[in-house]
């Protein structure tokens, strides 16, 4: 792909050489000949300083945040300024790209829990209904059954439209994307034409980042601002969510908490919740019509995601029944709720829950399907809030029979310390279990309980790695779970 400079900054009133640009790198050291590097302020590094090194590497141009006080190195090639650059970043990259956004149905998902699960049902109902879906998030970019690693939420503004434009080249015609609140206040995705949006919930995550929570949901509250009202589709079961319905009248409302009072626009409500061991069945209401759906996910908050993706479904057009008749064929997400063993050895459950709200709705929703004791093992990871360090161990204390407390993700922080910060939330840690060594504590949880008993492994899910000091090392909860279990049921013999 290639664009001429010239006609790039065309449409943002600035002048400039023909010459012909191959690809756009916010990174100095992956610039080559053909190269546009764009200049930003970072929220830690400042892009402007490496411009010289991206001349040096051959770059066609460079474009940079102009804010009246920097001054650009004289360089030998187009070097130019643009006011408000991070927030022009997303219409520059989306014209580079060739607008991949706007031959798709994009769907945005925020919210603290629930983003990936919802967008990939939203990616998977697509796809039972015979279309092709792409899904942008935590848990990978890509087609539905084909994703690849993702680094962040929300990628770089020219992350985003590239991502997208492969997904519209391999065929996608619909894209559920997660959205973070960062990829929000940074402008990532500003230029992009929202179908529809959707709102899950507010709880405490990034304060590190946000400073408040009015100010985290301020950002969350950016993506709404982005579509038609009436195709926004917010939790009423959410505290803020509730309030934003009163600012929103005619966005959508979804409960699994009974009837929807006071709100003018659509609604969607699950009632007669039946939980079992293979997911759950409710009785949907709703202003397109009203039906049993049955799927294959476990916990009363996956039921508000079924929901959410729903009510993103029906604002795009899809018929309610066959949504409810292709549910039971939804398929259980990659470390959400995902269930290793059973029947002659303890249940675990691997689940990405990471903040406390995730963990407390986990062992909620687990506790409607345990008949023995509860277990919980967590940890927190180094560098990030503290805060909410105290909040995860009570949170494990209060809502399960036993817990382990193990490393997470210590990065450059001594895991001692977070392990301290971890202790100080608890009422009795004398009755609770300190395993710093991660594959140690999930043996000797599956070594301890009984049959009848379910272990939540909390925090990591889908997650492939473990970082201790600056070392990204190999680490599944899935594979140690699985391999604990295969080491038990080999016992057995």
């Amino acid at each position: 792909m290639s664009r001429a400079l010239d006609a790039l900054l065309r449409p943002f009133g600035i002048q400039a050489p023909a010459l012909t640009l191959t690809d756009i790198q916010l990174d100095s050291r992956r610039v080559r000949p053909g190269s546009l590097f764009v200049a930003i302020r970072g929220h830690q590094v400042d892009g402007r300083r490496f411009i010289e090194q991206a001349v040096a590497q051959g770059a066609t141009a460079v474009v940079f945040e102009e804010d009246g006080e920097f001054v650009a190195p004289e360089t030998s090639i187009p070097c130019i300024g643009m006011r408000d650059l991070p927030a022009h970043l997303s219409a520059l990259a989306g014209y580079f790209y060739d607008q991949p956004a706007r031959k798709l149905e994009l769907v945005g998902i925020t919210g603290t829990n629930g983003k990936s699960t919802t967008a990939l049902l939203v990616a998977n109902w697509r796809t039972l209904l015979g279309g092709k879906a792409g899904v942008m998030g935590t848990i990978g970019n890509g087609l539905f059954g084909n994703l690849i690693e993702a680094e962040n939420t929300t990628g770089s503004a020219v992350q985003v439209q590239a991502n997208l434009a492969v997904l519209q080249a391999q065929g996608a015609d619909l894209v559920a994307m997660e959205v973070s609140s960062h990829g929000l206040v940074q402008h990532r995705v500003a230029a992009l034409p929202f179908a529809a949006a959707v709102f899950t919930n507010l709880s405490r995550d990034h304060l590190d980042y946000h400073g408040t929570m009015e100010a985290y949901g301020a950002a969350k509250e950016q993506l709404l601002q982005l579509v038609d009202e009436s195709n926004a589709v917010i939790n009423r079961d959410d505290e803020l969510g509730a309030k934003w319905l009163e600012k929103y009248p005619a966005a959508v409302a979804f409960s699994v908490n009974g009837p929807i009072e006071h709100h003018s626009g659509r609604q969607l409500t699950a009632q007669q919740l039946d939980f079992h061991q293979q997911g759950f069945r409710a009785q949907i209401n709703s202003s397109w019509g009203n039906g049993v759906l049955s799927a294959p996910l476990l916990g009363r908050f996956n039921v508000s995601n079924v929901l959410a993706a729903m009510g993103v479904m029906l604002v795009l057009g899809y018929e309610f029944h066959e949504l409810l008749a292709t549910a039971p064929q939804l398929q259980p997400v990659t470390g959400r709720m995902e269930c290793f063993g059973g029947g002659d050895t303890p249940l675990a459950v691997v689940d990405y829950a990471h903040t406390p709200d995730a963990l407390e709705k986990a062992l909620q929703a687990l506790r409607v399907h345990c008949t023995g004791q509860l277990w919980c093992l967590i940890g927190c990871g180094g560098d990030r809030d503290r805060g909410k360090r105290p909040m995860m161990a009570a949170m494990a204390e209060q809502y399960a029979d036993r817990v382990i407390l193990t490393d997470d993700n210590p990065r450059t922080e001594e895991p001692a310390r977070i392990m301290a910060d971890m202790v100080a939330g608890l009422r009795d840690p004398a009755a609770v279990q300190v395993e710093h060594d991660r594959v140690k504590a999930i043996s000797l949880a599956i070594g301890q309980a009984n049959k009848q008993d379910i272990i939540l492994v909390a925090g990591k899910g889908h997650e492939d790695y473990q970082i201790i000091g600056t070392d990204k090392r190999h680490y599944s909860d899935r594979e140690t779970v699985a391999a604990a279990l295969h080491t038990l049921l080999e016992s057995f013999k």
